[in-house]
């Protein structure tokens, strides 16, 4: 297919995708709010586009930002013993969930982990949060890695949750990389072809996810909330965005400040059952951060579902909880 094919495939999908979002409304619903009983539900305007969150809790700032498929009630199991200690902001990233889902532009800068990174900068600022630590999993790793670069004198602490590097993962792919890690791959394909086939059967691809966990885990209505989301096209759009950018812009936004080492105090957690604890995430942290501590938990991929009374000792542990 040639690129104007598929340029003008892209303009019809986007198009198509933003009549379906419109239509689904950006309304969150009461099953939504279930998971976070007591907590404040709001949409903060960023420079960028809206962001979908909740706010709970008294003490030092706190921000919590979810992975990929998932949205805000990835922290749900720790948002109420966390609400204790901290005063909490849980978003969905840009893309995701029930935040703005902007046009990626031709290269996919409006999904560049800087813009990501922006928004959740903006954000804690508009909340009154001049400082704040950040505890994140997955695609929230990697919004929190820029995060704490390009606002080192705002990030006090950072915990990332089973991710290694974003260009050290694309500078050592073999088979067992990509065969673990092969939606990368797939989701950087050119619009609309990823979107086309996730959207034809959103159910099954989910639960090729997280089908493993349910019910135990991830409960049914849960599941039902995660569902509900991603059948909106433009989320579907968003997510593929957000790893065309890791593939290309933010490489490029690495590698311009990669002798540049996060300032702030770094855990690094990772399932002790998954594909990254094969690797040895300490060292491999040690050459970006400063100062990296690490532990591997009793889960696999996704921690904060599968692991959170772990991953709550660990927040409580090495975040502050006075400023």
């Amino acid at each position: 297919m040639s690129s104007s094919s598929r340029a003008a495939d892209r303009r019809a999908f986007l198009i198509g995708a933003g009549a379906a979002s419109l239509a689904m409304t950006t309304a969150v619903s009461a099953q939504s709010s279930d998971f976070f009983p007591g907590f404040k539900r709001q949409m903060v305007k960023t420079s960028g586009t809206s962001i979908h969150l909740v706010t709970g809790g008294q003490g030092v700032p706190l921000l919590l930002l979810h992975g990929f498929p998932e949205t805000h009630i990835a922290w749900r199991k720790l948002a109420p013993e966390l609400a204790k200690h901290y005063s909490l902001v849980i978003p969905d990233l840009r893309g995701y969930g029930d935040s703005g889902k902007p046009d990626g532009g031709a290269d996919h800068a409006a999904y560049a982990k800087r813009e990501m990174a922006r928004d959740m900068a903006e954000v804690m600022q508009q909340l009154g949060h001049t400082k704040f630590a950040v505890a994140s999993h997955d695609r929230g790793s990697r919004v929190a890695h820029r995060l704490a670069k390009d606002y080192p004198d705002r990030v006090t602490r950072l915990i990332t949750a089973d991710i290694l590097p974003t260009d050290y993962v694309y500078g050592h792919v073999d088979r067992k990389m990509a065969t673990a890690y092969y939606h990368w791959f797939f989701l950087i394909q050119p619009a609309p072809l990823p979107e086309n086939l996730i959207g034809g059967a959103v159910d099954a691809y989910l639960k090729n996810n997280m089908g493993s966990l349910m019910p135990g885990v991830i409960e049914p209505a849960a599941y039902a909330e995660y569902l509900r989301v991603m059948r909106d096209p433009a989320a579907i759009h968003g997510a593929c965005e957000d790893y065309r950018a890791a593939a290309g812009i933010d490489l490029g936004h690495d590698a311009a400040d990669r002798d540049k080492k996060i300032a702030c105090p770094v855990l690094v957690l990772w399932g002790e059952k998954g594909f990254v604890g094969t690797y040895d995430v300490v060292n491999i942290w040690q050459d970006y951060a400063a100062t990296v501590e690490g532990k591997a938990m009793p889960s696999g991929h996704f921690v904060p579902e599968q692991a959170p009374e772990a991953m709550l000792a660990e927040i409580l542990r090495f975040c502050p909880t006075t400023g």
